[in-house]
């Protein structure tokens, strides 16, 4: 078979049966006994089933959601390719019920199935279930072994609320802000302990009245207390509307403190990027409209629902760090940290790692070469890790962690500030277990032990075998890796659900590739197997890791494992290019960039200037008009040979930069990989290295090097007579450079220039070599286009600063130039001057919550800004707002939960003023315009 580093990567597949072990005291801790019910999906449901498989676990079976293939069809889940019983497949509508209700009834539903086909273990992996307290506890009152940490851990920790109470308790550094909203809601109507006790009696609530008369408990535990009975009981002791005087209150406040900050609405049990919003400087009047979205969106709407949301304050500089701590009741400890900065929307887009090895070794490095500022830096971020991973084992060991969870804090230069603890395996797992494993020994004899490198793995056996597990040692396995998810999104990064990947590259040696069993190929044909990516619950397709000895080797291997990878389909859009481009950022900058979670959208923006001076560019005309210009005063056979070599030099030198004209992305990586290649002189680009050599490193950057035979096709790779004579360029520079000793390009220019031969060659032959060389260099100008447009757009003013902070430019920060780059990444679909349409697809809201009035009805007038409909797609609410004014002519879809498709119309409307669409000889015009200003720079 194929793929087998897909399919037997020993980073990530080994025998784990310590049933196996040579020792007795190793043997006891075997698994096999174990039966799991996994109720989560994604790429952590095949890592699960392949781990239980490798423990030797026989019988375990998965929940399959109807409603992934209920909304786009044929999107079968892919572990079936391999999970072939079908008495271990457990359909049910969803994997968390849309409210309270629903959620009870699927978790009486899990427990019942569980029973029913004799498991007595459950895994919820990353699932949003996974820190869920009431379905923990439930589990655990069946009987069932839950395979996390237990419900008491869940309520201290996962709690938001109440992880920020604990950490505080342990002289743990927290955010700004207030996390007892509800508490205060409630003291509002009851303000005193007398009313509490009355309110109490009054519903019959199970609150001990011991506590209650407490001098020593505050008012507002009191009224948690209080509430926390009320929500088993099943009912409301506030409203959402009183709920959002009190937090508007509180933003107000905040605002008032800290003016020159934005502020952060979080639910308590949000996760993932799910209920989190942030209010911009003065939008405090915004606060009520953005709890209800949180509240709709973590589904906690329903009479009963804890909707207590956090109002912190929003650090602007702030860096995403967090530190994977794994317990088992009595002993707890720290696994490094990963740093998740370069995120958008609150959603992770690449994860690096954070460990003390590596930093060692990157200070080591800064040092030797000089860098004072990098190295101070460096030191601190040192001193931060581990002030980080002390705190994590502190707050862990206070909430009795007893399985794996993740510290989660924001640094701001010198600080940190923990942010809440995520009581799950996190979907950036590998990142850590790749970099360390855990050795575990017999306390008796040092010579017995075994070593874990599977958190999934370390879940399970604590599970079963919890407190008799000695506290393990942590070992190094690599210094660095990275992982990047691999997302159904469009260019500009917005969701892109329902395509269909046809075809998919085998991984290549170095990669780890983590995905739900697409990758598994057809087992009589060895063939890959088509799938439609689902678009009901996330956009995560895979997640492609690499590791190193250190930061840039692991980065260039990510960077050479996306350059490999091939991935064709039909509507099918991912954010495999923007990876590619972000990824040779950093190498082209400064590998040990510290980006803050502001980065992706101005870098965003920055490639976004980059394609729409891509488009203004016309680069048949530039060539034809560069090859008059070479041609000069060529005449008779001079001029007939020179035109035949530039016109058979066309597509050598046009199809890889239409390419990267094309994609703005790759574009992007190319310009920061080869920033050194020119220098700009009197406005005139000049190359510093030979512009064939580096046309081949181009074509290699774009995976279009030249191979034999039928595969890949011709399409994706050089074409034969352009690599001959692409290849015979280089083999004659080769030469050359050998025989007149030159050590780069520049020199080698200076003595080309000269009419007198250099040592070792004759006149006749010096004569022949510089015709040669004129010949191989014509028509070579066309690729300064590329600098051209970096050159043009400022693109290098996004930079990082010799304190590893990144610089950017105050135009790239301003949110109307953000929204029009968006636009041109991703044109919205044309419309005409008289209709809305959906720029994605997905699920259709006309209203806020089913309580609230829809936003717009037929005969309503509009503003620009105003919101007019929501669109859920892969688990996050995307509210759409007027792009212009009008009135609403007729009203197209009307009933909310509607499948619409990208471009579907909405409304039809009657706009405020007739647009003025630009005519197709403006935009030549233009073209035209930008090419010969580009021209002009030769």
């Amino acid at each position: 078979m194929s793929n087998e580093f897909y399919l037997s990567n020993p980073l990530v597949h080994r025998d784990r049966r310590l049933g196996n072990m040579p020792t007795a005291w190793a043997k006891q801790f075997g698994c096999t006994d174990i039966r799991p019910l996994i109720i989560c999906r994604g790429p952590i449901r095949k890592e699960a089933m392949d781990v239980f498989v490798e423990m030797g676990i026989t019988h375990f079976g998965i929940l399959l959601s109807e409603k992934d293939s209920i909304v786009y069809r044929n999107a079968i889940a892919p572990e079936l390719r391999s999970l072939t019983h079908p008495d271990r497949i457990h359909r049910v509508p969803d994997y968390s019920g849309a409210d309270k209700g629903e959620r009870e009834q699927r978790i009486k539903q899990i427990i019942n199935i569980a029973r029913d086909n004799n498991y007595n273990a459950i895994f919820a992996g990353y699932g949003f279930m996974a820190e869920d307290e009431a379905m923990v506890a439930a589990m655990e009152e069946a009987g069932l072994t839950f395979i996390g940490p237990c419900s008491r851990t869940v309520h201290d920790a996962g709690l938001k609320d109440e992880a920020k109470r604990t950490a505080l308790k342990c002289g743990v550094s927290v955010t700004p802000g207030i996390d007892n909203g509800t508490a205060l809601t409630l003291l509002k109507k009851h303000p005193d302990v007398k009313a509490l006790q009355a309110l109490v009696a009054e519903h019959k609530l199970a609150v001990d009245a011991a506590i209650l008369s407490d001098t020593s408990v505050s008012l507002e535990d009191k009224a948690d207390l209080v509430l926390g009975a009320s929500y088993k009981s099943g009912i409301d002791l506030y409203t959402v509307d009183e709920l959002c005087v009190t937090l508007t209150e509180a933003v107000g406040t905040m605002t008032a403190d800290y003016p020159s900050n934005r502020v952060r609405l979080k639910a308590i049990g949000g996760g993932g990027g799910k209920g989190q919003r942030i209010l911009g400087v003065g939008e405090s009047a915004r606060t009520a409209e953005l709890v209800r979205e949180i509240l709709n969106e973590v589904k906690t709407t329903g009479v009963g629902d804890n909707k207590n949301v956090l109002v912190e304050l929003n650090i602007e500089t702030t860096r995403h760090q967090e530190i994977q701590v794994i317990g088992n009741g009595q002993w707890c400890m720290s696994m490094g940290g990963r740093d998740c900065s370069l995120q958008m929307h609150e959603q992770k887009l690449l994860e690096v790692s954070v460990t003390v090895e590596s930093l060692k070794r990157a200070i080591e490095q800064s040092e030797a070469s000089g860098q004072a500022q990098e190295t101070q830096v460096l030191k601190q971020d040192l001193a931060t890790l581990t002030a980080m991973e002390r705190e994590a084992e502190v707050f862990g060991e206070a909430v009795g962690l007893d399985s794996v969870s993740t510290f989660e804090c924001i640094v701001d230069r010198d600080k940190h500030f923990f942010m809440e603890m995520n009581t799950r395996i996190q979907v950036e797992h590998r990142v850590t277990e790749l970099c360390y494993s855990l050795k575990f020994s017999n306390p008796d004899n040092a010579e017995e032990y075994f070593v874990v490198e599977s958190l999934v793995e370390a879940m399970i056996l604590i599970a079963a075998h919890a407190k008799k597990l000695p506290r393990p040692e942590r070992i190094t396995r690599m210094n660095d890796s990275v992982e990047a998810r691999l997302n159904a999104t469009n260019q500009a990064l917005q969701p892109h659900a329902g395509g269909v990947i046809e075809s998919w590259s085998d991984a290549i040696e170095g990669e780890i590739r983590d995905d739900q069993g697409i990758s598994l190929h057809n087992p009589d044909t060895d063939v890959f197997m088509k799938y439609t990516l689902a678009g009901a619950y996330d956009s995560n397709i895979a997640l492609l890791l690499t590791v190193g000895d250190t930061r840039l080797e692991t980065y260039e291997r990510m960077a050479e494992t996306i350059r490999q990878t091939r991935m064709r389909g039909k509507d099918l859009a991912t954010n495999l290019e923007f990876h590619y481009g972000l990824v040779n950022w950093f190498i082209g900058q400064n590998i040990n960039a510290r980006p803050t979670t502001r980065f992706i959208v101005p870098y965003l923006t920055a490639v976004g200037e980059l394609k729409q001076r891509a488009n203004d560019l016309d680069i048949q005309y530039a060539y034809k008009h560069i090859c008059r210009a070479t041609l000069g005063e060529a005449e008779g056979d001079a001029h007939t040979a020179l035109a035949e070599t530039l016109q058979r030099k066309e597509s050598l030198l046009l199809r890889p930069l239409t390419e990267l004209l094309q994609e703005p992305h790759m574009l992007s990586g190319w310009l920061s990989v080869n920033r050194d290649c020119y220098t700009v002189i009197e406005g005139k680009i000049c190359w510093n290295e030979n512009p064939l050599e580096l046309l081949n490193d181009t074509y290699h950057f774009l995976n279009m090097d030249y191979v034999c035979g039928d595969s890949p096709p011709a399409a994706v790779m050089i074409w034969d007579h352009d690599n001959a004579i692409l290849q015979s360029a280089l083999s004659f520079y080769a030469e050359l450079n050998a025989r007149v000793g030159s050590e780069d390009w520049l020199e080698l220019c200076s003595i080309l220039d000269s009419n007198d031969p250099p040592k070792g060659l004759d006149a006749d032959l010096w004569h022949r070599v510089r015709n040669s060389h004129r010949g191989f260099q014509a028509g070579t100008d066309i690729i300064a286009l590329l600098p051209s447009i970096a050159e043009a757009t400022g693109f290098y003013d996004l930079t990082v600063n010799l304190d590893l902070s990144i610089h950017i430019p105050e135009r790239l920060a301003e949110e109307k130039l953000q929204a029009t780059m968006a636009k041109v990444l991703v044109p919205p679909p044309v419309a005409s001057s008289d209709e809305i349409l959906s720029e994605s697809g997905g699920m259709f809201y006309s209203r806020e919550t089913p309580a609230h009035d829809v936003y717009i009805s037929e005969g309503d007038h509009f503003n620009a800004g105003d919101p007019l409909f929501i669109v859920e797609v892969m688990k996050m609410f995307n509210k759409v707002y007027a792009p212009f004014s009008g009135t609403i002519a007729k009203v197209l879809v009307e009933t909310d939960g509607s499948i619409i498709s990208k471009g579907q119309t909405i409304f039809k409307i009657i706009p405020d003023e007739i647009a003025v669409e630009v005519s197709a000889e403006d935009v030549a015009a233009q073209r035209l315009a930008a090419t010969n200003n580009f021209l002009q720079h030769l």
